[in-house]
Order: structure tokens, then sequence, then C-alpha cells
């Protein structure tokens, strides 16, 4: 078996030791490749390399910006797919502050369990094949958003770039600070899903791949329960910036069964396309990296994409 491990060194929870044992953990029992990120969107041009190459699998040690990299590196764009592209199978061992896409495959937080985890699913050959969502021309894993998520990833990125972690911490003290930011602003999206009226008077909303997407430390975060990888994708979208209808909501998000329901929420869990449309142009965020502002976002559920080394279901 040929493979290419991805390693992002400036990742929040990568170290050398653990580099050093997944390293070794791999040769001996694959033919291995070793390559550090060195730049933004390296990643992707190492996977697009493992790929030309026709490499089995690629590893990748870093946090979700990694992983979202590496995949827009190698799996194609629906209307470029012409069945010819060799894809990988990919795996992961966690390195960044919230690792919401390994958990999410029920892969270990802790990257020494991980390494573990994943030489023994190698063993047994065990893969899954799941789905992805697509954002006008780029995948996500498990999440996009348009509005105060994204003006949240956008404040952290900033810290980020003062040389502050991206803890749980930071990010609920980031979101608090947004809302109230943004909380006398004029609601500017509309969205339109096939089989629905459009819904107008959107503040912001979320659209999801899985269930959940989310945590705070190791509590998980449910929007849209009924979502998963080989679903269509969840609508989360909130109406309302008052105060009360969101506490209300925040507490259903962070309850165990966690069903959120609101007169100012739209929730659907299993759709194939959303469209997402601005009177002004809204902050979009992508698998937690912020991307830009957009006035339009075109979202769609892929199906049966990728082959990712985690436990099944």
């Amino acid at each position: 078996m040929r493979t290419l491990l991805i390693v992002n060194p400036n990742a929040t929870s990568t170290t050398p030791a653990t580099r050093d044992l997944l390293a070794h953990a791999l040769e001996s029992r694959t033919q291995l490749t070793v390559a550090h990120t060195q730049h933004r969107g390296h990643a992707a041009e190492l996977a697009q390399w493992a790929s030309t190459n026709q490499m089995d699998l690629i590893v990748v040690h870093g946090g979700d910006g990694t992983v979202n990299e590496t995949i827009n590196g190698f799996v194609p764009l629906p209307e470029l797919d012409d069945g010819q592209v060799w894809r990988p199978r990919l795996g992961i061992i966690p390195g960044g502050s919230a690792n919401v896409f390994a958990r999410a495959l029920g892969i270990s937080p802790d990257p020494v369990t991980a390494t573990n985890q994943l030489i023994d699913l190698l063993t047994l050959n065990r893969d899954r094949r799941i789905g992805l969502g697509l954002a006008d021309d780029r995948w996500f894993t498990f999440s996009a958003g348009v509005g105060l998520d994204a003006d949240v990833c956008e404040a952290i990125d900033g810290a980020r770039a003062k040389g502050h972690s991206a803890t749980p911490a930071r990010y609920l003290r980031t979101t608090v600070r947004q809302f109230f930011r943004a909380k006398g602003h004029e609601p500017q999206a509309r969205i339109t899903i096939p089989g629905h009226e459009p819904i107008d008077g959107v503040h912001y909303a979320f659209v999801t791949n899985t269930d959940p997407w989310t945590y705070l430390n190791s509590t998980p975060v449910r929007t849209n329960p009924g979502t998963r990888f080989e679903t269509g994708l969840g609508v989360f979208a909130m109406r309302s910036m008052s105060l009360l209808p969101t506490l209300l909501v925040a507490g259903q998000l962070l309850a165990p069964e966690g069903n959120p329901q609101s007169r100012q929420l739209f929730r659907q869990d299993d759709v194939p396309a959303v469209h997402i449309e601005a009177r002004e142009p809204l902050g979009l965020q992508i698998d937690g990296d912020f991307i830009g502002k957009r006035d339009t976002v075109d979202f769609v559920a892929v199906s049966g994409v990728l082959d990712v080394v985690a436990p099944r279901p």
C-alpha cells in the first residue's frame, strides 16, 4: 500500500513525538511518503500529487482546515468528474483544536489513540463511503454557514494570526461578542430549497453534512439530528436575533437528544440542495474557515464521493 502522510506542523495539537509515532506505525505497514505543509493550499497540492501518482491512501495529521484542503485537492467537482480520476482513501489523525470531522466519523480526538485506531482499521480493511457537501465550487465535510457563524470564524482567524489559540472558550466568547454586534441588524438572507416556499427574513444559517457537527469541549451540539453523511444536507436558519428565542434554541442544541424547534427557526434535515441569497454580501465559512463575503451561494449534497478509513456507523 502506497501512502502519503500530510502533516500540518503548525496545527494546534501536533507534536514531534506524535508525528514520529504516526510515521513509524505507517512505515511498518505501508510504503510511506511524508510531506509537511508549508503554506496555505499546500495540502491540496500534495493531495493532487498523490492522486496523479495513484497512491492508495492519504493520511492527514492536522485540523479540519488541513483535511478540507486535502479533500479539495483530490476529489473532482461533479461537473469535471469523468470517472477516470484516481481517488485514494482518506485517513485522519486529529491534530487541530476542534477536529470536528474526525469526531463526527467516530475517530478518537487523541492522536495516539487515533493512530492505533487507524492501523486496526487498515488491518481489517474497513472503510466508510460518505457523501460531501458542495458550496459553489468547494467541498465541505461537516458544515458551511452564512452570517453569524462566518463572522465568528473570521474573528477566530484574526485571533490566530495574532498568535492566539482557537480554544473552545475563545469560540464561545467570540460567538457571544459577534451575536451582540449583529443583534440590531436587519435580516439579509432568503433561503430557497426544492419543494419549499422561499424562507425570508433569515439572519444566519448553517448548512450541514452530518450531526453533530460541532462540539463545546466534548459536548455535541445538535442542529439537525436527522442529517448524516449518507443523507442530504441539513438546514438550520434563524429568523430572529432576539435574546429569549436564541437562548431557548441554544438550550435545545445542547440537550442530549437535541431536536431544536422554534417559530423563529426554519429547519430541514435532509435536502438535496440549498440556495441562499442576501441583499448585502454575508460572510461564508466552510468547515470552520472564513472564505469571504458572498451575496449568493448554492449548496448541493453529493453522495458517495469519499472513502474514509473510519468506523462504520
